[in-house]
Order: C-alpha cells, then sequence, then structure tokens
C-alpha cells in the first residue's frame, strides 16, 4: 500500500515510468528536456500542476489521486470552526469528495478490524455514510458485518 500521507511524487513518477519501461530519450522528446531534468522531477517531492498534467496523460496514470487521498484521509473534519464557510456557493465546480481507492477501503477496514478505530469512529472522522461502511465490511471482508459488531464489542 502506498503511503498517502508523505507524497513524494517524483519518485511515484519515476516508478511507473520503470514499469512501463520507457526510455529516458522518449521522455526528453515529450518534455523537450535534457536528461538531467528528467531525473531532477523524479528526484523532486512535488511537482508543477501542468508538468504532472504531461506525466497523467504519458503515463496513462492519474497521479493527481494521490492528493484526493490524501485529502479524503488528512484533511480536517468539516465541522471545524475555520472550514464554516464551506455552505457559502462558490463559482467553482464542486466535486464528489468521497472517492475511495481499493487502498483506501483496506486502510479503514484494517483500522476496524485492529481495533484501532470503532465503525462509529470512522463513520465520523471520515464522513462515510454508515450504508457505505457496512457494504464495504460485507464486500470486502470474509467476516459478516455481525461478527464483526461483536469482536470489536469484546476488545
Amino acid at each position: 500500500m502506498h503511503n498517502f500521507k508523505n507524497i513524494h511524487i517524483g519518485k511515484t513518477v519515476e516508478t511507473k515510468v520503470i514499469e512501463r519501461n520507457i526510455e529516458i530519450s522518449r521522455l526528453c522528446n515529450y518534455f523537450k528536456c535534457k536528461e538531467n531534468e528528467i531525473h531532477v522531477m523524479f528526484s523532486s517531492k512535488s511537482l508543477d500542476a501542468e508538468v504532472l498534467l504531461k506525466w497523467s496523460k504519458l503515463l496513462d496514470y492519474d497521479f493527481f489521486r494521490f492528493y484526493s487521498q490524501h485529502l479524503i484521509l488528512y484533511a480536517p473534519q468539516e465541522n471545524a470552526s475555520y472550514n464554516n464557510q464551506i455552505n457559502k456557493k462558490s463559482s467553482l465546480p464542486e466535486f464528489r469528495k468521497n472517492i475511495y481507492t481499493k487502498e483506501i477501503i483496506d486502510s479503514i477496514l484494517e483500522m476496524i478490524k485492529k481495533g484501532k478505530k470503532s465503525k462509529a469512529q470512522v463513520i465520523e472522522q471520515y464522513r462515510i455514510p454508515k450504508t457505505t461502511l457496512y457494504k464495504w465490511i460485507e464486500k470486502y471482508t470474509n467476516e459478516q458485518p455481525n461478527e464483526l459488531i461483536i469482536k470489536n464489542k469484546l476488545k
């Protein structure tokens, strides 16, 4: 599983380039730059959004999703006092915030299974609908939801 808390996007891009077996010369042609500039991008913890968009297109992979997952897991809770401006209308488009990957679902279910968080804590902290959480439990675990409830109460 990937570490969504500390994102090093350059290493992530480099991993995908290696997996795809793309030669440096092709990357240099695509970005119209020298080989050392490609290596600088690989060693960079963050990349300009336009550059990251080019990498996403070239490698056919959504690198921005790492940041979306970070927001889902680590963004401040909605009811924080400095976040009360949310109800005001914005001229910017509104996107569906809760885009959960299999890794996120597995991580959340693992927290519940190991007793690190209760289902109620997960629902409140990550703003996951109760029905969604129970569907995940049913779909992604071999145990039935009632068995998890009993195990969590015994701990």
